[in-house]
């Protein structure tokens, strides 16, 4: 059932990209018709090529963005959690959905009307500069992602993807995988077996799988694997002499 954003949900709407500049007013015009969505593993947020009705902010939990090739594999595109938002720019020129996008998790969801948000930046054309912002972001993020894919080994990836859920930026700690292992392997361009096999090689650092948690014994190590791995791996033979 849907329902409408407590004043917790507008914290975090506030902060979203699109609405960086925007006055807190604003922001609370643009969703005033917003509804909450709650989603179960799945669920199915929007589907490839259907009419981008509604654009979409993550309050809680993780969605998957997805596109179905010609061949009918599944690409992984992009993993949004909490503060990520989803299809601005579809919703905004009234075009159609370029990807689907599915719960991995039990998820919150804020659902702002495409119609509505047409009206608002007729009505102040500062929404429309905030969009193109939130746009040039996406893009940035996915020049990102084919440069991680292109120049990146696997086991780069894999660092930096560990890395950027360490809860610390040296020293050891635990991290407490969001997702499973497949769509980790998706989400970095791997193979299952290739994710299994990258993280056997990161046990020689310091790293440990345990089913859903990794224990991590040197953050700051992982970090420089993942910017260098020759010399990481270097430096870490040294350390064990």
């Amino acid at each position: 059932m849907a329902s409408h954003p407590t004043a917790g949900d507008l914290q975090v709407i506030t902060r979203i990209a699109v609405f960086q500049g925007l006055r807190p007013e604003t922001v609370e015009h643009i969703v005033a018709p917003a509804t909450v969505i709650t989603l179960a593993p799945h669920d199915t947020l929007a589907r490839q090529g259907d009419p981008a009705t509604a654009f979409f902010i993550i309050i809680d939990g993780w969605i998957k963005v997805y596109r179905i090739a010609v061949s009918g594999d599944e690409a992984v595109i992009h993993m949004m959690t909490r503060s990520d938002s989803y299809a601005e720019a579809a919703a905004f020129t009234g075009t159609r959905y370029l990807a689907s996008a599915q719960a991995v998790s039990n998820a919150r969801v804020v659902r702002v009307p495409a119609d509505h948000v047409v009206r608002c930046i007729r009505e102040s054309p500062d929404i429309a500069l905030a969009m193109i912002a939130s746009t040039s972001l996406h893009l940035h993020h996915l020049v990102q992602q084919i440069e991680q894919l292109k120049a990146q080994s696997g086991v780069q990836r894999v660092a930096e993807f560990l890395a950027s859920l360490a809860p610390v930026d040296t020293g050891s700690c635990v991290i407490a995988l969001p997702y499973d292992k497949v769509l980790i392997a998706a989400r970095l361009g791997l193979k299952p077996e290739s994710l299994s096999r990258v993280f056997a090689k990161l046990r020689s650092i310091g790293v440990a799988v345990h089913a859903s948690h990794v224990a991590v014994g040197d953050v700051g190590k992982l970090r420089r694997l993942a910017a260098d791995e020759r010399a990481a791996v270097r430096g870490s033979f040294r350390d064990t002499k």
